[in-house]
């Protein structure tokens, strides 16, 4: 099980805040639309104070950069309001299988990294969008690295054993070092 996710459960996005005065939330979202969400049916919630709550979803809607969710049970502001910030997950086999080459982020993490020539650059240890591509960062005795998910860089992914095979890289000072 990795990041801590109940088995089967895919994070998909994370509740902003709530939009307007009937249940009604603003997310961002880590899928590339809402026929991710819409597919699934429904969702859980995991606050940050912990455990998690299935809901129905009712619908989905583009808001500007982000989406507005509206769920079965959250009616009321005051319904809406201890899930800012709450983590959006959806059972795993709701999703379509992606394109050959694509995955998903949850499978991504703990991979162990590797230059063409075998060196060894670290492990995922968590993953972001910076507005254009995926950044994959790279733990190795304690430093970090942060790897563009580009074709021109990422040689190969093999998931099935546990490692992802990239480009040479020149070596960075530590920021210490500057």
């Amino acid at each position: 099980m990795k990041q801590g996710f109940a088995e089967g459960l895919l994070l998909l996005g994370k509740v902003i805040r709530p939009h307007g005065l009937k249940g009604l939330l603003k997310i961002a979202s880590y899928a590339q639309s809402a026929q991710s969400f819409l597919r699934a049916g429904s969702v859980y919630l995991r606050p940050r104070s912990g455990g998690e709550r299935n809901f129905k979803l009712l619908s989905v809607q583009p808001g500007g950069k982000n989406f507005l969710m509206k769920l079965e049970g959250l009616t009321t502001i005051d319904q809406a309001e201890p899930y800012i910030g709450a983590e959006i997950l959806i059972h795993r086999e709701s999703l379509e299988p992606g394109d050959a080459g694509e995955y998903f982020w949850a499978d991504m993490i703990g991979l162990k990294v590797y230059t063409e020539s075998g060196k060894y650059m670290g492990e995922i240890a968590s993953i972001f969008n910076n507005g254009g591509h995926d950044i994959y960062v790279l733990k190795h005795a304690g430093r970090e690295r942060l790897i563009p998910a580009v074709h021109s860089v990422v040689k190969a992914i093999h998931p099935e054993q546990g490692e992802m095979i990239v480009v040479e890289m020149e070596e960075t000072p530590d920021s210490n070092e500057i």
